[in-house]
């Protein structure tokens, strides 16, 4: 299993905040969109601070592995220029969206950080190569170059999963320093003994230890902040009909079953009236992701719509269920992200679709596990049955988006995660696997699986359903 160490003694993860694990961005990947647009920015930023950004008259990107093989698809491209721009995932607005993109169409033009405006055209300034570089599949290098077309600087960024960044050979991620915490854990043994010993539950722990990287104030506002985004995302995902951009020409199908639902088409005495719901809500965020929409990264943008989906079902379906309990489960659910992001990958060009739909699959479990009045034994099991019958998903996107088979997995590992919470808490006998051990399985099975099954389009599904 891969682990290291914190300056203070303590594990890594201490480096990873809960917001860290979940954030608001656009749609339609964390690994393909976000990252390589807040490596864009980052790369602006540098050259801002270096007093280099005047003598700038021509930017070069060059997309490897993953991001060659999807990245259009996946909006790569789109995000590189938004980041030029100066834009960040978090505010930008469908407005600066189409202004930017407008502007660049008909004047082959961009302003780096809004600011310096250089020649820049897409099709011959972003390069899409299918060779990875050695360290991950998701690499892209920034050269900038001046007007008699000397190197100005180069930078080699790598998107690792949720949006998150490596830089060139920097072990650092991009985020928050690492701090010393009251809890530290690396992993789920280490985390439940921390429960054992408090005789508190999970959310507990991580409250405590965010309350030395957040103002604890402010760590209720930001998962309120959290939860909104996700209802946000769900509310317009069941109202938006038509069709889902790119040439698949995938119809949205989240607000005709919201409608026969509301009509009582699939009435509630139906056993699985619950299950329907689940679907609804999975495949309204997604689909509101594959549309370049606003959504919550949980932990990436592939798997965005399986805890907005379970927290709706804790929501509706839950007696009791109010604000504090979706911040226990958010807090929940957050700890066992932080376990797959530290001792494995939730990128799914690196271990596949068990990266991302099984990570958050697993996380939503034990989440509501806890708020279900779990204990954190019980919650930890949730979370290992979620996982183990996901591993060796592929990812194989139809045609480089995020839309096949995506948006349908995400709903049904969402009631995967309803059986697996309540499997664990129905379970009078200890389990023979532990979250730790299926964490390091993943991994494994990830670094065995053939690189045509992780994020390229390159096998599976991608290759064998005829494209419109």
């Amino acid at each position: 299993m891969r682990t290291s160490a914190s300056p203070s003694g303590g594990p890594a993860i201490a480096r990873f905040s809960v917001f860290d694990i979940f954030h608001i961005g656009i749609g339609p990947s964390s690994s393909h969109t976000v990252g390589p647009m807040r490596a864009a920015g980052a790369f602006v930023r540098e050259l801002q601070a270096s007093d280099l950004l005047p003598r700038v008259a021509r930017v070069r990107i060059v997309l490897y592995g993953s991001l060659g093989a999807t990245g259009k698809g996946h909006g790569t491209d789109r995000g590189v220029i938004l980041g030029l721009a100066g834009k960040i995932p978090e505010t930008v607005t469908a407005a600066d969206i189409g202004a930017i993109l407008d502007l660049l169409r008909t004047t082959s033009s961009l302003a780096l950080s809004g600011c310096r405006r250089i020649a820049f055209e897409p099709r011959s300034d972003i390069v899409f190569r299918v060779r990875p570089l050695d360290r991950h599949p998701n690499g892209l290098t920034f050269h900038a170059f001046d007007i008699e077309g000397a190197e100005l600087m180069q930078r080699t960024y790598y998107s690792v999963g949720g949006g998150a960044l490596l830089h060139g050979d920097d072990k650092r991620n991009e985020g928050p320093p690492r701090v010393r915490v009251p809890h530290p854990f690396g992993s789920g043994r280490e985390l439940l003994r921390l429960c054992q010993d408090r005789q508190c539950p999970i959310s507990e722990i991580v409250y405590a230890n965010e309350a030395c990287m957040t103002p604890a104030d402010e760590i209720h506002a930001r998962l309120d902040a959290i939860w909104r985004a996700m209802e946000d995302c769900v509310r317009r995902g069941v109202m938006a009909e038509g069709q889902l951009p790119g040439p698949l020409k995938v119809s949205r199908r989240a607000k005709d079953l919201h409608d026969l639902l509301l009509a009582g088409g699939a009435g509630a005495k139906d056993a699985l009236h619950a299950m329907d719901w689940l679907n609804v809500w999975a495949m309204a965020v997604n689909e509101e992701n594959a549309s370049g929409g606003r959504v919550v990264t949980a932990p990436t943008n592939g798997a965005a719509g399986i805890i907005p989906s379970v927290l709706h079902y804790y929501m509706r379906f839950i007696h009791g269920a109010d604000i504090g309990g979706v911040r226990r489960f958010l807090l929940t659910a957050a700890a066992i992200g932080m376990l797959y992001k530290l001792n494995a990958s939730i990128s799914g060009a690196e271990v596949g679709c068990q990266g991302e739909v099984g990570v958050a699959c697993s996380m939503a479990a034990g989440g509501l596990c806890e708020v279900l009045g779990g204990t954190p034994e019980q919650a930890e099991q949730a979370a290992e049955i979620a996982m183990e019958h996901h591993l060796g998903l592929t990812c194989d996107p139809v045609g480089g988006l995020v839309q096949i088979p995506c948006i349908e997995r995400n709903a049904v590992a969402s009631a995967k995660a309803v059986n697996a919470a309540r499997l664990a808490l129905r379970s009078r006998v200890s389990h023979h696997v532990s979250l730790d051990a299926v964490i390091q399985t993943m991994w494994q099975t990830g670094q065995d699986m053939k690189t045509k099954y992780k994020e390229t389009s390159r096998g599976g599904l991608a290759i064998n359903i005829k494209q419109c």
